[in-house]
């Protein structure tokens, strides 16, 4: 069987944009923010930074890469920024704010790479189609890391939301519960809500670059 060069080289373009890009600005924007809030945790420990190698775990990292050369479902995960809430200098709503600047920032860079889309478009550049599958997949797959980040399950970003909006008593009681099962109940969310999720995800690329 012979392999397809454009989809190979489609698929190193998504594994650089994850691995170089999208993953090391999601995990820069939680440790920057964490800063401006009080906590220099990730600053001492080297995290606020963009640089690639800093963010890069080894095991989430194979996993993007495996998932998106064999598998259907792309699945992987950068390291996870360190945060000390006790250091927040909002109480209430800093692991809030902290939590939400990961999927924003992926949700910009989209944003970003949409005008760029819509100028190129605008003056008829004529790029090579793998340019342009190249920034329309920058697209979608930012604006998946922001969509699939902000579902309130742990470890996702937005299970702090979910947590912030529980009184004290009901996020004691669930979030061990969450942190224990929390995986095997994302998996689940993911499986079931996979068509509707996708639909999501493309129809805001869709809307971003005004296809």
């Amino acid at each position: 069987m012979s392999l397809d060069p454009t989809e190979i080289v489609l698929d190193v373009i998504l594994i650089a944009i994850f691995l170089l890009v999208a993953f090391p600005v999601h995990e820069f924007a939680h440790a920057a923010v964490a800063y401006l809030q009080g906590d220099a945790t990730a600053k001492l420990f080297g995290r606020m930074t963009l640089n690639p190698i800093v963010h890069f775990d080894p095991v989430g990292g194979m996993m993007t890469v495996v998932t998106i050369l064999i598998s259907p479902f792309l699945f992987g995960w950068a390291k996870p920024t360190p945060v000390n809430p006790a250091n927040l200098r909002d109480r209430r709503n800093g692991e809030v704010w902290v939590a939400l600047a990961g999927p924003v920032s992926n949700l910009l860079m989209a944003v970003a790479a949409a005008f760029v889309f819509r100028a190129l478009v605008a003056v008829e550049a004529p790029l090579p189609a793998l340019a342009w599958n190249g920034l329309w997949l920058f697209v979608v797959f930012n604006v998946a890391l922001a969509v699939f980040n902000l579902i309130p399950i742990p470890p996702l970003d937005g299970s702090a939301i979910l947590f912030r909006f529980l009184s004290p008593q009901q996020a004691w009681q669930v979030r061990p519960l969450l942190a224990q099962y929390g995986l095997f109940v994302l998996i689940a969310v993911v499986l079931l809500l996979s068509r509707p999720l996708s639909d999501l995800i493309f129809g805001v690329a869709t809307f971003l670059v005004g296809a």
